[in-house]
Order: structure tokens, then sequence, then C-alpha cells
């Protein structure tokens, strides 16, 4: 269950006997290294304490939709932003039902309706009322709408009853979520992220840089690794641990960062050319490069060896233009079989994005409007348009981790379709 390791997940816990079982699933996803909160309706806290499942999972329990203190700040809703993924268990059939009803009368419900995270439904009930025509029914639509169910189980249950209807074992519902981020979609496939930004030394104290905080590209590069690639991540300086299966190169300034991209894709200023995009006779040997990383267009064109003194109501600083790195990957000899960009822009987000992809020559291009608090830089939230040279979808505001592992998702896809029809066959 190693890729629950950093992922925000809900368990939802219903009234049934089978809530005791909330505390060990909770304490197997904390064991894997996940977060989780807890969201309890009112039935389960006649089985389980909510205290239980704080002191388990190490946060608060959410128990009540109009929580003042709470939906100050939508509470709710910035939940079930906060999630990769959401498990209902134990399920019981009420709370099923009213899922495929789509209603929303308590908080469990709502979060559930709001997340744009997978939803995973683990049933425990009497085995007559799994059996039971309503209950099947409705089972049904949550699957035809996305929704996992994992089990139930069958045997003998706490009413006496033997069938089908027992939460399944704790151990399998773990595995079961975890498997969801084990896409395995890039096995076999190399692929280099930049991230965070650069600093631009003025002298030995001060430099230029931006608010970069470096957790989309951390995000994307943790997507990667568990979408089954070798994944190499050059980290401007930031403060966030590295992804695991993921090699991390550290960098400061922008030429050490296009210094480190080069090596990684195995080329040199030699090696750079006019090739242009979509060039196939090159020696690719990364397949997707993601240039995720805000660097400093320009650096200062002297740094001083000392400490620059105060002196009058001005100074004046000579900048320089920075090599511009996605660019020069994408023109280099041996050029990625995908190459994307980002586009951090306060206005005009579309076109200047569109504009980048052209001038620079990129497969797809990220926009995303970093004049906005909720989804700027050092947020856990993005919105972002995909923009290639059909168009633009737009992918709505959710955890940085869940946008990337949907837009890695996508990635693999559109390196597999373009590497199988250029060859014949899959290329690795």
């Amino acid at each position: 269950m190693a890729h629950l390791s950093n992922r925000n997940i809900i368990i939802g816990v219903c009234g049934g006997i089978a809530a005791y079982k909330a505390a060990e699933i909770v304490r197997l996803f904390k064991k894997a290294g996940a977060s989780v909160r807890v969201v309890m309706s009112r039935g389960a806290q006649e089985f389980i304490t909510p205290l239980t499942l704080q002191a388990l999972s190490g946060e608060p329990v959410h128990t009540e939709l109009l929580d003042e203190a709470a939906e100050a700040g939508m509470g709710h809703i910035e939940l079930a932003r906060w999630a990769d993924a959401m498990l209902v268990a134990p399920a019981t059939a009420d709370v099923i039902a009213r899922l495929a009803q789509g209603r929303a009368d308590d908080l469990l419900t709502t979060v559930a309706l709001a997340t744009p995270a997978p939803v995973f439904i683990a049933p425990a009930m009497n085995q007559q009322m799994w059996l039971n025509a309503a209950t099947a029914a409705n089972v049904a639509t949550l699957a035809t709408r996305g929704a996992v169910i994992i089990g139930p189980d069958a045997g003998e249950q706490a009413c006496g009853d033997v069938g089908p209807g027992r939460l399944l074992d704790p151990e399998a519902i773990a595995s079961a979520v975890s498997q969801t981020f084990d896409t395995c979609d890039l096995a076999g496939r190399k692929v280099v992220i930049t991230a965070g930004p650069t600093r631009e030394a003025l002298d030995p104290v001060r430099y230029l840089s931006n608010h970069s905080s470096g957790k989309m590209g951390f995000a994307l590069a943790r997507a990667a690794a568990e979408a089954g690639a070798e994944t190499i991540l050059i980290a401007g300086p930031v403060n966030l641990p590295t992804p695991p299966s993921v090699r991390r190169i550290d960098v400061v300034s922008a030429e050490e960062m296009l210094a480190a991209t080069l090596d990684a894709i195995e080329a040199t200023e030699h090696d750079v050319s006019e090739v242009g995009n979509g060039d196939t006779g090159s020696s690719a040997v990364v397949d997707i490069f993601i240039a995720a990383a805000a660097v400093s267009d320009y650096r200062p064109t002297a740094v001083a060896d000392q400490k620059i003194k105060k002196a009058g109501a001005q100074l004046s600083i000579e900048l320089t233009r920075n090599p511009d790195i996605v660019a020069t990957v994408s023109n280099s000899s041996h050029r990625p079989h995908l190459v994307v960009g980002f586009a951090a822009e306060t206005q005009a987000l579309d076109h200047y994005a569109a504009d980048k992809l052209t001038r620079k020559g990129l497969d797809v291009i990220i926009a995303n409007d970093v004049s906005r608090s909720d989804i700027g830089f050092n947020s856990d939230s993005n919105a972002v348009s995909v923009i290639d040279s059909e168009g633009g979808v737009e992918l709505p505001t959710a955890t940085k981790q869940a946008l990337a592992v949907t837009l890695i998702a996508q990635f693999a896809k559109r390196l597999n379709t373009a590497t199988t029809n250029s060859a014949g066959g899959p290329v690795h």
C-alpha cells in the first residue's frame, strides 16, 4: 500500500455495528503514510466515539454540517476539495440510498457529493438488506456514476444471519483504495520534471526570486512515479519532502536548472539545434519533460563579491536574460517525446498560454491563474487549463495532488497514443 503515502483520504463512517472496524481502517491508512480526516454520521457516534478516531487519525473528527466555526470558511467544501479519495466504510443501506439519490442532508453525504475525488463505498448491513432489490439498484446507480464498490464479504453476521453483507476486511479495503493510485500507465517510461522557483544572486546576501512553492511540480513527480515512471525531479529552493521513488536534484539558479535538465535528457549545449517541435528523428531517452518550475526570466549581469551597502536613495541593477529552459529542451536533438510547459499568469491567461505553446514549440501547456490566492502560489489547490494545438480543456479546482494524477494520466494517454501511431506499436 505504498501508493497511499502522502495521500489525503476522507473516511466516512456510518451508523452500523461494523463502525468499530473504522478504527482499524484509519490505523492502516495512517500506517501507509496517508493523511486521514474522518467524517461521522450521527448514527456512527452511537457505535464508536469521535475521540477514538481523532486519536488514531491525529485530526479533529467532523460530525456536523452546520458547524458555525467550520462553515465560516465553507468548511465542508474545503474538506471535499482537500481529498485525493473518499472512503465510506461502513456504508449502511440508508447512506447508500441517500448517496444514490444525490441527497446532501448531513455532512457525510454533502462531502461525498461535493468532492471531485474518487469515492469508494464499502457496504455493511444485514444480508437480507443487501439482497433487497432497492439496495441492489442503489449500488448499481452509484457504480454507474463512478463510485467504486468494495465488498461486501459473506459470512456470519452480528444478528446471527449468515450471508453477504459483512464489511470487507480492513486490509482488503485499504488495498483496494491504494490500487486506484497505482495505474502503471508510465511503466518503463522516463519523466523529467522541474519544480519550484530559482534564485538569482545579487550579492552574498540577497537574490531575485518569486513566490513559487514547488507544490504542483512535486505533486506531478509523485503522480508520475506512482504511474510507474522513472522520475527525475529537478527542484529549485523549496521546503518540501522528496516524493517516494523519485530521484531529486537540487539546484538554485536558472543556469544550474538548465544544466541539470540537459544532463537529465542526455544533451549538452552542442546538441541544441533548430529541430523544432515533433522531431521524430531525435535520439530521445526521456519520454516526458514537464517544466513546472517558475524560472526567473532575468539575473543580474554581475554578482557583487560582498554585500551591497546602502548608499543614496536609488540603486540600479543591470539584468540580463536567463536561458529559456523549456524552449531549449523543445529544440534539443534529444527532445523528449512530449514536452509540457506551464504558464503562470495574472491576466489574459489563455492568450499568453497559447502564445507560449506556439513560440516555444511545446506539445502541451498548462495555464493557471496565480493572481488568485485560493489556487495561486503556495496554495494546496489549483485549477488549470490544458492547452494544445487543438484547443483547451479546463480542469476545475481540486487539490494539486488530485490534479497531478489527472494530468499524468492525460500525458500518459497522449504519449502512448503518439508512440503507437508513429512506430506501429508501443515505444519504450
